[in-house]
């Protein structure tokens, strides 16, 4: 992982004219924002689509980010209105590929528990994709990245109390959806 010294420098490279310095920032946040976008988006055919974009659109916004958060932060902010933008322009409804969803851990399981555990998968994440976007984003920040509520807040935009409000609505659905 860079220091944040270390992207600031290759940051200042890039807009001095060193395009080049652009593939190490992709290195070493594509997986990470492949992954975001997955979680966000649910299907791999448009993970690596949306992928692409968050990458076009970061290289447009560099000369905006201004220091003031990690460029992790920027980055994430970047995948989350790139990601919202492709929902809202296709309307479409997010489902999860769940063959990205296998595990080492799985192979320990009995058969029945697999197709036990493949259908808890598959409801939870149906369920995850039937939140409203912004409840999915939080949600999925939270759980999956482990971000802080601040550190949400940050990356959309939005009131620390607004993250807190998401989540817990995020999750009283979620509950409301494995439950019926």
């Amino acid at each position: 992982m860079l220091t944040n010294e270390q992207e600031q420098e290759i940051v200042q490279r890039i807009l001095s004219g060193d395009k080049e310095q652009f593939a190490v920032i992709v290195r070493e946040y594509q997986s990470t924002v492949a992954n975001l976008c997955y979680k966000l988006v649910g299907n791999k055919l448009d993970v690596e689509e949306v992928t692409q974009q968050v990458f076009i659109a970061l290289y447009t916004a560099l000369p905006r980010f201004r220091y003031a958060s990690r460029l992790s932060t920027f980055i994430y902010r970047i995948t989350v209105n790139v990601v919202s933008k492709m929902l809202k322009h296709d309307q479409r409804h997010v489902s999860y590929d769940l063959a990205m969803e296998k595990r080492d851990d799985d192979m320990q399981l009995s058969r029945e528990e697999q197709l036990i555990k493949e259908e808890q998968s598959r409801k939870l994440h149906e369920a995850i994709g039937q939140l409203k976007h912004e409840q999915r984003t939080a949600l999925v920040l939270y759980t999956f990245k482990d971000f802080s509520y601040n550190d949400i807040a940050e990356v959309m935009q939005v009131s620390l109390s607004k993250v807190e409000s998401l989540i817990f609505r995020a999750k009283k659905n979620l509950q409301k959806m494995m439950t019926s």
